[in-house]
């Protein structure tokens, strides 16, 4: 059974698995369609993310909104980075995803906080997806990933 990834009261939390400028770097090399959205990465700590979707008019549908394709890409993206800073396992792919659209996204920013909430060789997760400018969230999922062992 796998322990839960909060700290325990007192102790240290584990050090995040890659850095931030491994995980751009990760992402220019070898996953070259998460630049198509623009979406930058702000933090990685040991099983938590936090991304930004910038505000683009491209990303917009009818009625001015964020497009829902967008916020996926972004929550789906945003989870790759919180499973990496818990495992370090690059290989790891997304096995579910499942998206719940509380309110439309007004245009603008977008901000991606994921944690994980299991890890092993199936790691759940979620997270959340609120307007930049503050507000209450657009969308939450929920997520699970295949990490393969390192060999």
């Amino acid at each position: 059974m796998s322990k839960p990834l909060d700290s325990v009261a007192g102790a240290a939390a584990p050090e995040a698995r890659i850095s931030l400028d491994e995980f751009r770097e990760l992402l220019d090399r070898l996953h070259p369609f998460a630049a198509v959205l623009g979406i930058e990465a702000l933090e990685i700590r040991y099983g938590q993310a936090t991304l930004r979707l910038p505000p683009n008019p491209a990303h917009q549908r009818l009625g001015g909104i964020v497009a829902g394709p967008m916020l996926m890409g972004l929550a789906d993206l945003a989870l790759y980075a919180a499973v990496l800073g818990a495992t370090g396992v690059a290989e790891s792919v997304t096995a579910s995803l499942t998206i719940n659209f509380l309110r439309g996204a007004p245009a603008g920013g977008i901000i991606a906080q994921a944690r994980i909430l299991k890890t092993g060789r199936m790691t759940a997760g979620e997270v959340l997806l609120s307007p930049e400018g503050g507000g209450e969230p657009v969308a939450q999922a929920v997520s699970t990933w295949s990490v393969p062992r390192k060999g």
